[in-house]
């Protein structure tokens, strides 16, 4: 996190608005110098002074208050999620302690749930973004994340900097810039998690993309939708997720991908189940011979 990503926050989103759009009265005639809203305009349907909204802005005016909060999520017609964000940013919730340092656990119970969906790739992620155990099918489906030391295994990350996630996501970009809003999200809701810090440092570092859509300070938080990827042995895959966060385990969220009964996309994965139950040499066979037929 920035010393001003509230400023950053307020900026982009100013610039991705024009008067027409708020209701503000187009300026005919007159030439625009700016791109999006004017500072004084978005003070004006705020209610509040251009002084202190610039203020606001360049990082000096410090712990806006939950009124004038409101009136800017309102003026910028902030969703839901950009609203609890932009409130992140300022601060409201720092008298919560970020609980990191310690490693989370999958509880035995919530093991056996992920081990009774057969047919359901799923996986736990804690709130550092960490994955913290996945089932047989997810780590079929995954087997360069499932292999990852602890400290590394983030689906965000494999993502972003591991070029053979390329090939695995049919629609990479749009994949990666979710996890990429993902992640800024969660780093305002825990600003001071150093272990989110840390991969936001490495993908800053290692990432050719993440330093451009990390600068539009875009903010999502997805829990339902459709995954479309490519498995090396079964082919490709139009997977629904889900995402249900455990009330037992606080911080700690199941992803469940799933295809409707008798698709194609389900009988690829009751396939790849039972090529996951042959033996080592079997499997190997099996792969060698669907590249030949690939290939032929």
């Amino acid at each position: 996190m920035g010393t001003n990503d509230l400023g950053e926050f307020l900026r982009a989103r100013r610039a991705g608005l024009t008067p027409d759009a708020v209701g503000l009265p187009i300026d005919l005639g007159t030439g625009r110098r700016v791109t999006g809203l004017r500072r004084s305009e978005v003070a004006q349907l705020a209610g509040v002074s251009t002084e202190y909204y610039t203020r606001l802005e360049q990082g000096r005016a410090r712990q806006p208050s939950e009124q004038v909060l409101q009136a800017l999520a309102e003026a910028l017609q902030f969703d839901d999620i950009e609203r609890r964000h932009l409130f992140a940013l300022a601060g409201t919730t720092a008298g919560h302690a970020d609980r990191t340092g310690s490693v989370s656990r999958l509880r035995p119970a919530l093991r056996q749930v992920l081990d009774s969906m057969e047919l359901a790739p799923a996986f736990v992620s804690d709130r550092d973004l960490t994955v913290v155990g996945g089932n047989t099918l997810w780590r079929l489906l995954f087997p360069e994340v499932a292999e990852l030391p602890r400290r590394e295994r983030s689906m965000a990350r494999w993502t972003l900097l591991d070029p053979r996630a390329r090939l695995v996501w049919n629609d990479w970009e749009r994949v990666a810039r979710d996890y990429v809003h993902g992640l800024r999200l969660a780093a305002a809701a825990q600003p001071r998690n150093q272990r989110i810090a840390a991969l936001i440092g490495e993908l800053m570092m290692r990432s050719a993309e993440f330093p451009a859509w990390w600068s539009e300070h875009r903010v999502q938080e997805r829990s339902t939708g459709l995954k479309r990827l490519h498995h090396p042995v079964v082919g490709d895959l139009e997977l629904q997720y889900e995402i249900f966060t455990s009330v037992a385990d606080p911080g700690q969220s199941l992803v469940v991908y799933s295809a409707p009964a008798g698709s194609p996309s389900q009988e690829r994965l009751r396939l790849l189940a039972s090529w996951g139950t042959e033996p080592a040499t079997e499997r190997t066979q099996h792969t060698v011979t669907q590249d030949t037929v690939t290939e032929s």
